[in-house]
């Protein structure tokens, strides 16, 4: 549960973003979207070696 205290006198926008913020820092929606469906481990082993060869790859170009 999100708790964002609201200061006597600010604005109810500044609130707003403060929670939008903090709430993408949690990452509930990409949790939600990931349990949509059922991925199998082998897949997403391979998509993790995939995108650690593509990071690897990408900063050894920039040295």
């Amino acid at each position: 549960m999100l708790i964002i205290p609201v200061k006597e006198g600010e604005n109810i926008e500044r609130a707003i973003k403060r929670y939008k913020k903090k709430f993408d820092r949690t990452k509930v929606m990409r949790q939600l979207r990931g349990r949509k469906e059922f991925i199998k481990p082998s897949v997403l082993n391979r998509q993790q070696r995939i995108k650690a060869a593509y990071l690897q790859r990408r900063a050894s170009a920039e040295i």
